[in-house]
């Protein structure tokens, strides 16, 4: 196992001692088969115990995995014929955006995706996955294309945040997401968001105002992210893990509060562990949506977006108080 997380390390230690175990068999004339074969179903049923009872803090840490995979790892995997696209006309290129024509099983689609790195060089030059401005331009310009003709969009969200920089204050990072959300409400073709990681605040709703809304297992999505909630409550960033108990930002928590459309399941571990396994399961689900939808009329598709985010939260009047549910 490679970059385990802190709940993962029972899983690791109890691998460690099968390993050397099988190696001090294959040196030695001791036949310590039945010891191994107790540790190995002990190792089963301990990873059985850990991955089917995470706690949200444990979802969290494993969206935030460095192993896991990003749009650039899925997109050669869903689709076939990508050809990239560039720059937003008005300021630059944002490496934290990838965008881009290609096509899903024949049907030509835009791709919009945030896209974090693999190291500490890439991840300046895509500046963490966090977008400047430019980032949602292009995005912008992407699917208005898409929209002029007639291509679904697909988006994969994966970002901490949009970039909070002095910069990106200055060339108007609020109004490039604002204006999203409102170009994204009106498009008369499908539009597609998937969640592959974290998928924090205005950051990810940039690029994910959608028909359908899908999330990965162990990703999460919401208004803020953990750690700056609790600084928000308790004044302790620290206390993230408490926040995330109870923010209800995990997969299987969006999908019963009716946020979501679908959970996308996960292979066991985690997407990093098994990348083209984890492909299928979005296919499979990608493949569902762009059947319902594509044979929707632009004025269907507007008002069903319209109706999706009018269910999101429910709330109750009486003279003494507002209760949200």
């Amino acid at each position: 196992m490679v970059n385990e997380l802190e709940f993962e390390k029972p899983l690791l230690e109890l691998q460690k001692k099968i390993a050397e175990l099988k190696e001090f068999t294959k040196n030695s004339d001791v036949d310590l088969s039945a010891e191994i074969e107790k540790l190995e179903s002990r190792f089963k049923k301990l990873e059985s115990d850990i991955y089917e009872n995470m706690k949200p803090w444990d979802r969290v840490q494993i969206a935030r995995h460095p192993s896991r995979p990003t749009t650039l790892d899925y997109i050669p995997l869903l689709f076939t014929d990508f050809f990239e696209l560039h720059g937003d006309r008005c300021f630059g290129d944002d490496g934290a955006i990838v965008s881009g024509i290609a096509k899903y099983k024949g049907l030509p689609v835009t791709i919009i995706g945030q896209q974090r790195g693999r190291d500490t060089k890439e991840n300046i030059r895509r500046n963490f996955g966090m977008p400047n401005p430019e980032g949602y331009r292009k995005a912008l310009r992407l699917m208005k294309q898409a929209d002029k003709f007639n291509r679904p969009i697909i988006s994969f969200i994966d970002t901490k945040g949009a970039f909070p920089g002095k910069a990106a204050e200055e060339r108007g990072i609020s109004e490039s997401i604002a204006r999203n959300l409102f170009e994204m409400a009106g498009f008369r073709v499908p539009v597609i968001c998937i969640v592959i990681g974290e998928g924090a605040s205005g950051g990810a709703l940039g690029i994910g105002v959608g028909n359908h809304i899908h999330v990965l297992e162990n990703s999460w999505f919401s208004v803020i992210a953990p750690e700056s909630a609790a600084n928000i409550l308790w004044k302790d960033a620290s206390q993230g893990k408490r926040a995330a108990d109870i923010m209800k930002i995990t997969a299987p928590d969006l999908k019963k509060l009716g946020v979501i459309e679908e959970v996308i399941p996960e292979v066991k571990g985690g997407a990093h562990k098994d990348l083209n396994a984890q492909a299928q399961e979005i296919d499979k689900v990608l493949s569902n949506s762009l059947k319902e939808l594509v044979g929707l009329s632009g004025e269907e598709l507007i008002q069903q977006r319209y109706d999706k985010y009018r269910k999101i939260g429910v709330f109750t009047e009486s003279n003494d108080f507002v209760e949200i549910k």
